[in-house]
């Protein structure tokens, strides 16, 4: 199921990010794109109502939060006293975010969302990959960041909780 037109209309098929008319669904008609055509029919990089500087934003708008690059320049790692709640290459496309999620909520969410698939190089019972392609609303995605931090903090001892003024029943 993809975006465009259904097989079989008057548009055609869809092959990659490119309409294929009607009328020329015969292989000998069929002229492959070159590389800079295929660039130039790249969409713009909107991602969706969260955008990589919203994401990045937001997971820095939590009590504590800090980014730190351990993997690489190219990867966003978001921790909270020292303990990892988001990872995120934010200049990828489609925008990706891991996020630590309940162990009894992971599956389910795999399972209702194709855009949520198993952490990636992370442990799959207790982290999940959220690709940001439009299926899922922002307000989603967004709580599911602020899951991932209070479960981190949750598990922080007591003082380290109280100096970040987060509070169990205000969540």
């Amino acid at each position: 199921m993809g975006r465009g037109p259904a097989e079989g209309t008057e548009h055609g098929n869809r092959i990659g990010r490119l309409a294929v008319p009607a009328d020329s669904r015969k292989a000998s008609a069929m002229v492959m794109p070159t590389r800079a055509a295929k660039r130039a029919c790249r969409p713009v990089v909107t991602i969706f109502g969260v955008r990589p500087a919203v994401l990045r934003d937001h997971c820095l708008a939590f009590p504590g939060s800090s980014e730190t690059f351990p993997f690489g320049p190219e990867t966003s790692v978001f921790k909270v006293a020292g303990k990892i709640f988001a990872l995120s290459a934010l200049a990828q496309v489609p925008l990706r975010v891991s996020l630590k999620c309940e162990p009894a909520l992971v599956e389910q969410l795999r399972e209702a969302h194709p855009a949520v698939t198993p952490g990636y190089h992370l442990n799959k019972r207790h982290w999940n990959t959220v690709i940001i392609d439009g299926s899922m609303p922002a307000r989603m995605i967004k709580d599911m960041v602020e899951d991932s931090y209070d479960l981190v903090v949750s598990q922080l001892p007591q003082a380290q909780r109280r100096a970040l003024g987060w509070r169990l029943e205000e969540r």
